[in-house]
């Protein structure tokens, strides 16, 4: 599929702001990224500022975020009846993984960059971190082998959320795994724990 010239900007210049750092990028250089002529005034065309387009990408991530939660949420509650407990929790920590790391350019824009503009910041939790943990919330309460658990849902996905956040967000300023834990080992570790909060039997009389 053919990008459009805005996307193009939106998409080239969240490359160069990961590689290179907000400040550090020039307009010129998003322009020649993007197949425009360097310099020419191309990227004014679709937005008023370098820093509008960097807005425009965080907004559009957010977005694309909420859709994505949804979809995924549809995908796994029509798994249910045919896929056992722990295949479905491993997919759905796997997919919590290909998330963050699908967004490893606006993490490392992130930790390097949003600090200076807290509006943006206000747009990655709300947009992008907070749909993650209620999409937790929303999966588990879901579940019928869940449904007699007394559990604080929402603390729970702070916990097992912010875990699979967590080790995304190690590697990329790390370098490395957490714990040099393979993600086959943290996705069974994970399992096993969310098998953990199953209600405990009754005991027999």
């Amino acid at each position: 599929m053919t990008r459009s010239t805005r996307e193009r900007i939106i998409d080239e210049s969240l490359r160069l702001f990961a590689e290179r750092g907000y400040s550090a990028t020039s307009v010129a250089e998003i322009e020649a990224a993007s197949g425009l002529s360097p310099g020419a005034g191309g990227l004014y065309r679709h937005f008023k500022s370098k820093y509008e387009v960097l807005a425009a990408a965080i907004n559009e991530h957010a977005a694309r975020t909420r859709i994505q939660v949804a979809e995924s949420l549809a995908e796994l509650s029509g798994m249910e009846a045919s896929v056992d407990l722990e295949e479905r929790l491993s997919h759905v920590c796997r997919a919590g993984l290909a998330k963050v790391r699908e967004e490893s350019e606006l993490t490392r824009v992130f930790f390097r960059d949003l600090s200076q503009f807290p509006e943006l910041v206000a747009v990655v939790r709300e947009g992008l971190l907070q749909p993650m943990f209620d999409a937790i919330v929303t999966w588990f309460r879901a579940q019928p082998e869940y449904r007699d658990a007394e559990v604080d849902w929402t603390g729970i996905s702070a916990v097992l959320g912010g875990a699979v956040v967590h080790y995304r967000l190690f590697q990329e300023t790390v370098g490395e795994l957490p714990g040099h834990a393979d993600k086959d080992r943290f996705v069974t570790a994970w399992v096993r724990l969310a098998v953990g909060l199953l209600p405990s039997p009754a005991p027999v009389s």
